[in-house]
């Protein structure tokens, strides 16, 4: 490896500092700065050189595997015996959650007339109600309402005798 001037070195700290350098280029710039008569005005450089080759130098020693393995711990494998039931019990519950929603839905569908004395479970879903929409109160007396429904279960069945 030859010496080289001042000159030359700062040329080649610009290349080295634009990443255009060999690794060759990069030994001398550290063997340069290894020296002791570096010139003053480069001497800010000569500690990053150096600090570049003490690391060069460290290295692992054999038995550093050996010490990091014993330091960390192994880790505890609890394993649990599932059974079939265990394992499907998450999906029980969201059928039962399903089911539960299913029947109130089902409920909140249909109206309970207990004063009448019958339940009337229409089911109006999909269906077209031609019947006139009649309030039901307490005002009314209960021969009318009988009247309301004796019609609408009369216009109930016309409808499925037409059809």
């Amino acid at each position: 490896m030859k010496i080289m001037d001042s000159n030359s070195i700062e040329q080649l700290l610009e290349r080295y500092w634009q990443c255009e350098t060999s690794p060759e280029e990069e030994a001398q710039l550290r063997a340069y700065f290894c020296r002791d008569d570096v010139p003053r005005h480069l001497l800010r450089y000569k500690e990053l050189f150096a600090y570049q080759q003490a690391q060069q130098a460290l290295h692992l020693d054999e038995a550093f595997d050996a010490r990091v393995l014993a330091e960390v711990e192994a880790p505890v494998v609890k394993a649990r015996r599932m059974t079939l039931t265990a394992r499907f019990m998450p999906l029980f519950k969201a059928a039962a959650t399903v089911a539960v929603v299913l029947a109130l839905d089902n409920v909140m569908q249909h109206s309970f007339f207990t004063e009448v004395g019958e339940m009337a479970t229409a089911d109006t879903i999909g269906k077209q109600i031609s019947a006139p929409s009649v309030a039901l109160s307490d005002d009314v007396p209960l021969a009318h309402e009988k009247q309301l429904m004796d019609s609408l279960h009369r216009m109930d069945k016309e409808k499925e005798f037409k059809e």
